[in-house]
């Protein structure tokens, strides 16, 4: 029991510290540009290339780190993603010229893709079955505690001269900190968490007596794929794949927070309200469940994504037969309004000033009723990511896929994480421009809806069932939700007790 309690506490302090380098080296970037625009007088492409750096490196360890994982084990690539991180800082913390600052913030990059990676499956292998939606959502958990982190050193070395130095020298500390723990655990995870223990506990309840009888006639072997399986018949390793990259893909394209949206997690509050919200999701990962979880999160993302647009989606007339329903006194805006527009994490390129108020000729209780609407939708949007597509994702990810392509596979879906993150934070302000706020919005919450459809037709449920399990009953069996009563999701049969 002691040497249990040990591994627990060790696999959540990995979870968690994984999780909040991740959030950490996200945020500080805001803070630290600042001042390096000053010190290496940068120029826009300059820190546009300084910020993306970190997205090339993360996108490199995607297309590698995988078999990094397989080949040579889940806590050798967190020890490894931890030295070349302490290495990466290290050159941040003491370059003196602007390509040391873009290779160091590509090491960066790179490190913490492989730690997401190799953190999410390792834990997944290590803890019990009732225990793993719990541990793995700490590492999203640990994002947003990174973020917050990030910021709070920002503001407190914001004044101090080559403060940047300081702010990226400091991520040194939890890398080192997850070195230390994960030393004294196992190497190999996923031994401790075999088919043929969990089953004679009686951990494990199988669906079927062919089932059963045939976990009792041979043990759970581990196989062997190549990359290429991923996109065969073989063990449904082809819909496995599908469901992986439809969660990573409707993660970015519905509007959920990416790296550019961290300074409005941290400058508005809403940092708080995703740590409160993902801790709901730690604490019913296990009971309710990751799909139900998705499906809820996705839509109670969807209305709000679309709601928080209100000052643009409502026309004046509507909303003046709105605030007399609520009781509003009408109380005209005589003061001038002065609107600043830049990307997040990066000085404004460009101010803008108006005499106008800021809808026009509104009133100012318009504009204080609309700024609650933007702000409870924009609330209501980060708490539903935080329970849902958050945590969900990697947890389903480290979860649906054979041990012997786990790396691989979750390296590929992570691929196209990052290049849609890419993507998206190279696009956003030129397709604003382009179709504009409303029908951008309008956008997302179609890409909700689709969201929506997808995993309610696609996801299988996996709670409380060990990883031989699910790879067992996703190799024999797919049931798309509506073809048959198991709705899309694998049913385990309970074992009466006895009298």
């Amino acid at each position: 029991p002691g040497r249990a309690l040990l591994v627990l506490l060790l696999s959540a302090a990995v979870s968690l510290l994984g999780g909040l380098i991740f959030g950490y080296e996200l945020g500080i970037i805001s803070g630290a540009l600042l001042q390096l625009q000053a010190d290496f007088s940068l120029g826009c492409f300059k820190q546009e290339v300084l910020v993306s750096s970190l997205l090339v490196g993360a996108f490199l360890a995607s297309l590698v780190g995988g078999i990094l994982i397989d080949r040579h084990g889940r806590r050798r690539a967190i020890l490894v993603s931890n030295v070349v991180l302490l290495f990466g800082s290290l050159i941040l913390t003491l370059t003196r010229s602007f390509t040391g600052l873009v290779l160091g913030r590509m090491a960066v990059g790179f490190a913490i893709s492989v730690s997401s990676m190799g953190c999410c499956i390792y834990v997944s292998e290590m803890v019990a079955a009732h225990q793993r939606g719990l541990l793995v959502s700490l590492y999203e958990a640990g994002i947003t505690v990174g973020i917050l982190l990030s910021y709070a050193l920002n503001y407190a070395f914001a004044d101090t001269r080559e403060g940047w130095r300081y702010m990226f020298g400091l991520a040194m500390a939890p890398a080192a900190m997850q070195f230390l723990s994960i030393l004294f655990l196992p190497v190999n995870p996923v031994k401790l968490n075999t088919w043929d223990s969990d089953c004679q506990k009686g951990l494990i309840q199988l669906q079927t007596a062919e089932d059963r009888e045939a976990a009792k006639r041979e043990p759970y072997k581990e196989k062997h794929y190549s990359f290429l399986d991923l996109f065969r018949t073989r063990d449904n390793m082809r819909r496995r794949t599908l469901v992986g990259l439809g969660l990573v893909l409707f993660q970015q394209f519905t509007g959920q927070p990416n790296s550019n949206s961290s300074a409005i997690l941290a400058s508005v509050g809403l940092g708080a309200i995703k740590v409160v919200a993902t801790l709901v999701a730690m604490a019913f990962a296990d009971k309710a469940g990751r799909r139900a979880l998705l499906l809820a999160g996705c839509s109670a993302a969807d209305p709000n994504a679309t709601g928080g647009q209100a000052p643009v989606l409502l026309p004046p007339k509507a909303l003046q037969k709105l605030l007399p329903a609520l009781g509003a006194v009408r109380l005209l805006l005589s003061s001038s309004h002065t609107r600043k527009v830049g990307l997040a994490g990066q000085p404004e390129k460009e101010t803008a000033e108006s005499t106008e108020p800021p809808f026009g000729s509104a009133p100012l209780t318009e504009h204080m009723v609309l700024n609650w609407i933007t702000l409870l939708s924009m609330m209501a949007f980060v708490s539903a990511f935080s329970i849902g597509f958050g945590p969900m994702t990697w947890l389903v990810l480290s979860e649906i896929y054979p041990a012997g392509i786990r790396g691989r596979a979750f390296a590929f879906c992570n691929s196209f994480n990052w290049a849609a993150n890419l993507l998206i934070s190279l696009s956003f302000l030129d397709l604003i421009d382009a179709i504009g706020f409303s029908w951008m919005f309008l956008l997302y919450g179609l890409m909700g809806v689709m969201a929506v459809i997808f995993i309610y037709f696609f996801v299988p449920e996996t709670k409380g069932q060990s990883l031989e399990e699910i790879d067992q009953q996703f190799s024999r069996k797919w049931r798309a939700r509506g073809a048959s009563c198991a709705h899309g999701q694998y049913q385990r049969v309970e074992r009466a007790s006895s009298a």
